[in-house]
Parts: structure tokens; C-alpha cells; sequence
């Protein structure tokens, strides 16, 4: 979907996504509808529609744009779900599921991002997000479950704190792989007691860490 007035550099990151394979029309509208340069340190907002990640804070990243539209195509979402994201970050991907899912529960391990995110979030209207402070490789139990998840940094293998998390015909996605390598973006589903993996693309993500971060 590309509107007309558009800045060109929005025109192009739209036909970008197109270009490159991304055909589902409300996650595209979501791309389109979420100013990627509110995410984005200050310095960076005149690359901020560039396919291509970015550094914030706490050395983590946004990622690039692409990567964000096919994992959120890739979890097949619809407006019922409620979704669990490993990793706020800048809250860039939380606010694109927010225009596509009921609720979003986005865990980040780093008090600056999370504050960060929350306030960028409430800033664009974007109600039905919760960030949270925390271990989101080990949610607590009173979190509940989820129909969809997103872990949005580098894990060696999926921990089953997540999976078992999903309710069924639940799908998680996540990069799986060595820390300082590339990763595999899987993709798991839960069907009754099994776990049924499929491996998408090659991915280059932070690492996610457990626990809560030590104050910057």
C-alpha cells in the first residue's frame, strides 16, 4: 500500500518491502502506518527508512525493515491474538504487531530501552502494548500464555520457558544459532504435544541474554 504524498524515501521503502517478497496487505499497511524515524536515535533519523539495522542503545539494534515485515508475516497473525515479543528494543516491531493483534506483552531486559520504548509507544497512541522489565527467556508465571511469540535476539536453542508458554496452534518464532554467527529465523508450532520446526531464512541478530540487566 503506498499513499500518495508520501515522502519519497517512505515511497521507496514500501516498494522495497514489496520488491523483496512481502505480499500480505495489513502488514504492509503496518509498515507503512509506523513511523519507523520515531524509533531511531537522533542521529540516524535520516537513515531511518534505509533497509538496514541500526544501533540504539544498550548496544542493541533495530532491525532492518525487511527483517521486521517477514517475521511478522511469517507469525500469521490475526486481530484475536495476543502476542508475547522477547526483546522491546526501540519497540519498533511491538508497535507494527500492535496494528495487526488484540494485545502485545513486549519484555525487555534493559531499564533504559524499556523506558524508552514505553514512552515512544504511549506517545503514538499505542494502547494495547505493555512493556515490561524482565526475563523474557523465563516469563513469570503469571504472565500466561500466548497465541503467538516473537524473540527478537540471537538464541543458541529455544527455551522451553517459551514453548510451553504457546497455546495451541500457537507459533513461535525465533533466530536460533551461535551468538557471534549467523542464525537460522525458525519457525515452531504447536500442534497437541508436538513441536513441529520449520527453518526459514539466514539471520544476524544481537545475542538474548537471560536475566534483568545491570542499570547502564
Amino acid at each position: 500500500m503506498i499513499t500518495v504524498g508520501q515522502p519519497p524515501e517512505q515511497m521507496t521503502f514500501q516498494l522495497g518491502l514489496r520488491r523483496r517478497g512481502i505480499s500480505d496487505r495489513l502488514v504492509l499497511r503496518a509498515m507503512e502506518d509506523i513511523p519507523r524515524d520515531r524509533f531511531v536515535e537522533p542521529n540516524d533519523r535520516a537513515h531511518a527508512w534505509r533497509d538496514t539495522a541500526l544501533a540504539i542503545a544498550c548496544g542493541q539494534t533495530i532491525s532492518q525493515p525487511f527483517v521486521v515485515a517477514y517475521m511478522t508475516e511469517q507469525l500469521q497473525l490475526n486481530t484475536g491474538h495476543r502476542v508475547l515479543e522477547v526483546g522491546t528494543g526501540s519497540g519498533y516491531q511491538a508497535a507494527i504487531l500492535s496494528k495487526l493483534v488484540r494485545d502485545v506483552l513486549s519484555i525487555e531486559r534493559y531499564r533504559t530501552l524499556a523506558d524508552a520504548a514505553r514512552t515512544r509507544l504511549e506517545a503514538l497512541g499505542l494502547h494495547n502494548i505493555e512493556v515490561m522489565l524482565g526475563d523474557g527467556l523465563n516469563p513469570a508465571a503469571n504472565l500466561g500464555s500466548f497465541d503467538r511469540i516473537v524473540v527478537t535476539a540471537a538464541v543458541e536453542e529455544v527455551p522451553a520457558a517459551l514453548t510451553d508458554r504457546l497455546e495451541e496452534g500457537g507459533i513461535l518464532l525465533a533466530p536460533v544459532g551461535p551468538h557471534n554467527g549467523v542464525q537460522t529465523l525458525v519457525r515452531i508450532r504447536k500442534t497437541g504435544d508436538r513441536l513441529e520446526r520449520k527453518d526459514l531464512v539466514d539471520v544476524r541478530f544481537v545475542p538474548a541474554l537471560p536475566g534483568i540487566a545491570r542499570e547502564l
